[in-house]
């Protein structure tokens, strides 16, 4: 069983700057090594089946998809930047030009916030209902093709555990952990 895919660098290039003990790397087995790469390949070709099915529906990205479908679960059709961000995953950054494209198709607007002058609120519009309701069969169609169609009862169960285990460790509570939308 191989644990070191590739030829370790040269010393030099690993040397620690300090003379603390080094923590020896653990390797992925073989199979880690199979099961990882066919996850990454099954979650770049989902997101791309999304993306095209999306853009070609409705001209617009998958994550912009679900901002929209976040913002009409919300009360009153309305959520904080930061708490959309969030909810996405994404950068504030990344969630203000996201916002700023919805925007320009009027499916979204922004209200300032009364009770914190920095903070702004998204609002889902009644045009960004509508594309979501002429939308949402195509999509909800799409992913029971690509996924659920393919799985089992008995495999949705256990790759949703699975998925949740991986999100929770990956989002630590601490303060100052490091989250995309904290930065």
């Amino acid at each position: 069983m191989n644990t070191a895919p590739t030829p370790a660098p040269p010393a030099s290039a690993t040397a620690p700057a300090s003379s603390a003990p080094t923590q020896e790397t653990r390797w992925l087995t073989d199979e880690q090594q199979r099961v990882w790469r066919t996850y990454l390949d099954a979650v770049t070709l989902l997101e791309d089946h999304l993306d095209r099915q999306l853009q070609r529906d409705a001209g617009m990205p998958h994550i912009y998809y679900g901002l929209l479908v976040k913002l009409a679960e919300s009360p009153r059709r309305r959520l904080r930047m930061t708490e959309l961000a969030m909810y996405a995953k994404i950068t504030r950054s990344r969630l203000s030009h996201a916002i700023a494209r919805l925007e320009k198709n009027g499916w979204v607007r922004r209200e300032d916030c009364p009770d914190d002058k920095r903070g702004q609120f998204a609002v889902l519009t009644d045009a960004g209902v509508a594309v979501l309701k002429e939308t949402a069969p195509g999509h909800v169609e799409a992913v029971r093709q690509a996924m659920f169609d393919r799985l089992t009862e008995e495999q949705q169960k256990a790759l949703g555990e699975i998925m949740r285990i991986v999100a929770e460790g990956l989002q630590p509570t601490e303060a100052g952990a490091d989250l995309p939308w904290l930065r």
